[in-house]
């Protein structure tokens, strides 16, 4: 089967496809390639670190990837491993709000499924929206609001043939991108590393702002229990590829609805900067979980 294609016969767009087999042929040829993804969020990098690192790719050198532009996101593809196990990490990921089109966005994932990924763990740094967030704890995401209202998949991602498109769509996202089994196997690796962690919804908005008092209340209302700008398209295309998803947010600021002070970018760096080690340790644990064993 062609990594490019789901088991349920789904495949990226043809134009599409000859682009991330472009940038994965380039990448193969330097030994990239591994069974487990990972997709590193702002200030939470520091994984790397820990790791035994093979190569390492710039985002701007890869056919097809754009460099981001977001403080603290390194924008580089790593090979690495750790205790044996290897990882494709994406050090820094893409945004919509940085005015690329859901095709930009999506590719380095559409990349790390051309070479072999077929589980992904996305993380993030977020507001917290749960009552009993603090800043520093870590969620296992379980669910998603996703309002980025341009469809990652649509025109990239094909259904089989003779099978209505959006039908097909329709029944593609219904249990939602993230696999339980999963995000209860990341709370008890938590655990293990004597890190809490609680499951919850994550709440995908376009940025590049903090959320209002206001929106805060009702993305509360909604389910929300943490809130960022990033996630959901990567996770909505990851998962009709076929992937099995999983996911873990830092709360690095508690949203307020009233009374709060205005949250700044450099404070949600320097709070995931105090906690990124004990989710390093986390995610790390992780690795026989995510490689299935």
């Amino acid at each position: 089967m062609s990594h490019l294609k789901a088991a349920d016969g789904w495949r990226l767009d043809d134009a599409f496809a000859q682009r991330v087999e472009a940038a994965a042929e380039s990448l193969r040829a330097e030994g990239f390639g591994a069974p487990v993804g990972m997709v590193l969020g702002s200030g939470l990098g520091n994984v790397v670190d820990r790791m035994e690192v093979q190569a390492v790719r710039p985002f701007g050198e890869i056919p097809g990837f754009h460099a981001p532009t977001v403080a603290a996101h390194k924008g580089q593809l790593v090979q690495g491993t750790h205790d044996g196990r290897s990882a494709l990490i994406l050090q820094g990921r893409l945004h919509a709000y940085e005015g690329l089109d859901m095709a930009d966005v999506v590719f380095p994932i559409a990349t790390l499924v051309a070479l072999g990924c077929r589980t992904i763990l996305m993380t993030n740094a977020a507001g917290g929206l749960h009552p009993d967030s603090r800043a520093g704890d870590v969620m296992v995401i379980s669910s998603l609001i996703d309002f980025h209202w341009a469809d990652a998949t649509r025109g990239l991602v094909l259904p089989p043939a003779n099978v209505d498109t959006e039908v097909a769509l329709r029944a593609a996202t219904h249990a939602g991108p993230f696999d339980r089994a999963l995000a209860h196997g990341l709370v008890k690796v938590a655990a293990s590393c004597k890190v809490f962690a609680r499951t919850g919804t994550y709440v995908s908005l376009w940025g590049p702002n903090y959320e209002t008092p206001r929106e805060i209340g009702f993305l509360r209302r909604i389910g929300g229990d943490a809130v960022g700008m990033s996630t959901g398209p990567e996770s909505a295309f990851a998962r009709r590829m076929g992937v099995r998803l999983a996911g873990i947010s830092l709360i690095t600021n508690v949203a307020v609805e009233s009374g709060g002070e205005v949250v700044t970018h450099d404070e949600v760096i320097e709070v995931g900067a105090a906690s990124r080690e004990s989710l390093a340790d986390v995610i790390l644990a992780a690795l026989p979980l995510l490689h299935g064993s």
